[in-house]
Order: structure tokens, then C-alpha cells, then sequence
């Protein structure tokens, strides 16, 4: 692989996917990798991609949707079962470290059966985490609002989600995981990117493109397309050069590793 680089094991959005897998996506900055999101079948695409289970210095989870945290049990299992002997910090908001705690004794995934130490830590918006050479600085998005007001009240669960921010040395990559709307996107954009890595579902292409145009961007990788625009995405894709002229962008696939 290459050693800059974003590995997309999941492109789908968070429909029941036939053809692809759901969120999950391991950067590579030289020596440092992160996992950012664990969409299932995480831990398939990682064996299968023949990878050391030692190879990732931390995960990062945006928000507790199942499409981003349904693969988190079993790559744990698998980091366990393949011998993982390194510590393993997981980053994510302080409000979900509890339930997933929960999840993992659910399983049966008990802290004395790993060779490896499970380090849940919270993260803050807008102060940034250093992995190794890696600052990943998180920055609140909409995505969970509309939740949030219907069921608040009712339910004490986590509605918090977050875009991201990647740097290492000058390069500066941008990864959106789930909007409310692409505004949420603004503390990334502050300044030049190499690399958008963007969802395309919860908003039109129209709307999410317009808003783009002219922004200094290196190149945009779209992911986790609404269903309706992945099955007519050549459409999609003469809109996006109509209207992204000047910024090169591509629509991956499950598998693509995207150099930066």
C-alpha cells in the first residue's frame, strides 16, 4: 500500500448494502495508521487485505450509528484471536465509551482475555489527539440533531458526531463521516486541504457540490452515497465535473486505496 494513503474497506451509506461495505477507512501517514469508523465487515476486510492486527495505533469512531460501529466487536475479536500484543487506543465521545464498553461484555470480550490493553479515550471538540506523528483534531457536526429533539427526553444515548481533521507534517486531510448538512464541513475548509474524504447522503449532490465549488481542495474522494445516487452514478459524476471543474474528485469503491 502506499505509505500516504487512505484504505476505503466501506463505501456504503447506512442502507442494507448488497454491494458494499459500510464505513470504515484506515489511513496510513508513514509509520502511523488510524482507523477511523468500524462499519461491519471491518474485521473481513482487514484479514482479507492480509494486515497486521498490530499494524493500527488507534481507531477513531465519529458517532454509535451501526453502519459506523456494527464491525468494532469483531475486530476486536479478531485482534484478540490473531495475537494483537500492542496497547489499542480508541477515541471517541466520552458519552460512548460506556455503552460500547457495555457491547464488548455483552459479547463476552472481557479485558483479561486480551493480550492487549483496550484504551477508551474521550475526545473534545475541536482539541486535538496526537497519535504518534498524527494530530486528528474532531469538530462537532448536525448529523444526530434531528435525533437528538425527537428522543432526547426519552432516551439517554449518545447523540453527539463528528467531522474530522488529519495532519501530519503539511499535509492536511478532511474526513466528514456523517453531516447534517455540508456547512458542518467549515472548520475543515479554514484552510487548503490535500484531501476530502466526504459523505454523499443526507443531502442533494446539487446542494453538497454548490457548496464546494472554488474551495481549495487538492482532490475529493465521495463516499457513502445515498443508494438512490450510487445506482445512477455516472449521472452523478457528469454533475460533479460540471460543477467541480477544478478540483479532481473520484468515487471510490470498497477496496480503493486513495494516495495523498
Amino acid at each position: 500500500m502506499k505509505p500516504f494513503s487512505v484504505t476505503c474497506f466501506g463505501v456504503g451509506d447506512g442502507m442494507p448494502c448488497p454491494d458494499r461495505n459500510h464505513a470504515s477507512f484506515l489511513y496510513r501517514f508513514g509509520k502511523t495508521s488510524l482507523l477511523l469508523d468500524c462499519g461491519e465487515p471491518v474485521d473481513g476486510r482487514f484479514k482479507a487485505g492480509r494486515l497486521s492486527y498490530d499494524s493500527i495505533d488507534s481507531i477513531v469512531i465519529s458517532h454509535l450509528h451501526a453502519d459506523h460501529i456494527g464491525g468494532f466487536l469483531m475486530l476486536v475479536q479478531g485482534c484478540w484471536l490473531e495475537g494483537r500484543r500492542k496497547d489499542l487506543p480508541v477515541h471517541l465521545p466520552g458519552s460512548a465509551i460506556k455503552p460500547l464498553r457495555g457491547m464488548l461484555e455483552s459479547a463476552l470480550l472481557f479485558d483479561e482475555l486480551l493480550k492487549f490493553r483496550l484504551q477508551f479515550a474521550p475526545f473534545k471538540a475541536g482539541k486535538s489527539i496526537t497519535v504518534r506523528d498524527v494530530r486528528v483534531t474532531p469538530f462537532p457536526t448536525t448529523h444526530l440533531d434531528g435525533l437528538r429533539a425527537r428522543f432526547q427526553k426519552r432516551y439517554r444515548n449518545v447523540f453527539s458526531s463528528y467531522c474530522f481533521l488529519l495532519e501530519s507534517g503539511r499535509r492536511r486531510i478532511a474526513h466528514s463521516a456523517d453531516l447534517g448538512r455540508p456547512e458542518d464541513l467549515e472548520p475543515l475548509l479554514a484552510r487548503p486541504l490535500d484531501l476530502l474524504v466526504c459523505e454523499m447522503s443526507h443531502f442533494t449532490p446539487e446542494t453538497l457540490f454548490s457548496y464546494l465549488r472554488g474551495r481549495p481542495i487538492r482532490r475529493i474522494a465521495f463516499v457513502h452515497l445515498a443508494r438512490r445516487y450510487w445506482d445512477d452514478l455516472p449521472t452523478i459524476r457528469r454533475l460533479a465535473a460540471k460543477m467541480l471543474p477544478d478540483i479532481p474528485h473520484v468515487f471510490p469503491k470498497d477496496g480503493a486505496v486513495i494516495g495523498f
